[in-house]
C-alpha cells in the first residue's frame, strides 16, 4: 500500500476465470447461506460482540485485476464464526481499557492500532472465554465470507456501492458507525470500505495451484501482513471482494481496523 492507502501491483489477465466462477456459484447456490447458529459474546460492562456462522465450502479466490491473479480454487474445510461488524471503539475499550482511534465514536470502528495490537486484543478476549479462540481471519476466509457465494466485483453485484460501503466518494474523510450500510448476503456489514481489515496472513503473490485451508504466503514470507476490504479513504476499485493490500504489522493508520474470528477450542 502506498502513503495514500492505494494498492499498486501488476499481473496477467485470465480470460476464462469468470466462466469457472459462474460454474462454482451455480453449484453452491443451495449452500450459500450459513445455517449454524449466530453467537453473541460478552466483553464486560454490557458490551457484546456478534458473530455470524460461516460454513465450509469452495470458491475461486482473486480476480483478473492487478494483485488478484492467478485466480485459483480454494477449499475451506472448517466452518468458523466471523464478526458481524468490524471491532468497534467501545468493544476495544471494554477489553483493552483504552481507545487509540483518531475519529472518536463508540460505535465507529477502532483504528490506529497495529496488527500486533490486534493480537493482544484477541489474546485477552480468548482468556476471557476459556474453550473458545479468537483470532484474525485468514485472507482466504475473509474473501470467502466477503463474496458470500457471489462472483461479481462486489458481494452484491457490480454497482450500487454507496448502499453498502463508505468510500472516498461518500465518507467525508472519516469513519462512521458500523452497520449503517446494507449487509452482504451472509449478514456481514462493512466488508467493503469503512476501514481496511487486518488478516492473519503474511502478504505474498498467489499460487495457481488449488489450495486447501491456505494460511498465506508460502516459502519465506516477508514482514508485511494482508489488508482487505478498502476504506473510507479509497476509491471503489480497491473495495472489490478480491481487492488486497499489505501493511507493516507495526504500522498505524486511521484507515485500518479489523474484525474477529471465533472458533471453538484452543488455538
Amino acid at each position: 500500500m502506498d502513503g495514500q492507502g492505494r494498492w499498486v501491483g501488476s499481473g496477467a489477465v485470465h480470460l476464462l476465470w469468470a466462466l469457472t466462477l459462474a460454474g462454482l456459484a451455480a453449484a453452491g447456490e443451495k449452500e450459500a447461506l450459513p445455517k449454524s447458529e449466530a453467537m453473541t459474546v460478552g466483553l464486560g460492562g454490557g458490551v457484546t460482540m456478534d458473530f455470524v456462522p460461516i460454513r465450509p465450502g469452495s470458491f475461486l479466490m482473486g480476480d483478473e485485476r492487478p494483485g488478484g491473479v492467478p485466480v485459483h480454487k480454494v477449499t475451506l474445510t472448517k466452518g468458523f464464526h466471523l464478526g458481524k461488524h468490524e471491532v468497534t471503539q467501545e468493544q476495544w475499550q471494554a477489553v483493552m481499557g483504552d481507545n487509540p482511534s483518531r475519529s472518536k465514536g463508540p460505535k465507529n470502528p477502532v483504528e490506529m492500532m497495529t496488527w500486533d495490537d490486534c493480537q493482544g486484543f484477541l489474546k485477552k478476549l480468548t482468556e476471557k472465554h476459556p474453550g473458545q479462540t479468537f483470532r484474525l481471519p485468514t485472507e482466504a476466509e475473509w474473501e470467502y465470507a466477503c463474496r458470500a457465494g457471489s462472483t461479481t466485483r462486489y458481494s452484491f453485484g457490480d454497482g450500487a456501492l454507496g448502499e453498502y460501503a463508505w468510500h472516498s466518494g461518500n465518507a467525508s474523510r472519516t469513519t462512521h458507525p458500523v452497520g449503517e450500510k446494507k449487509a452482504n448476503p451472509w449478514g456481514l456489514y462493512d466488508m467493503h470500505g469503512s476501514v481496511w481489515e487486518w488478516c492473519e496472513d503474511h502478504y505474498g503473490p498467489y499460487q495457481a495451484e488449488e489450495q486447501t485451508d491456505p494460511t498465506g504466503a508460502s516459502g519465506k514470507p516477508g514482514r508485511m501482513r494482508v489488508l482487505r476490504g478498502g476504506s473510507w479513504l479509497n476509491d471503489p476499485e480497491l473495495l472489490r471482494s478480491a481487492g488486497r493490500s499489505d501493511g507493516d504489522p507495526g504500522g498505524r493508520s486511521a484507515a485500518i481496523g479489523f474484525r474477529a474470528v471465533l472458533v471453538p477450542g484452543p488455538r
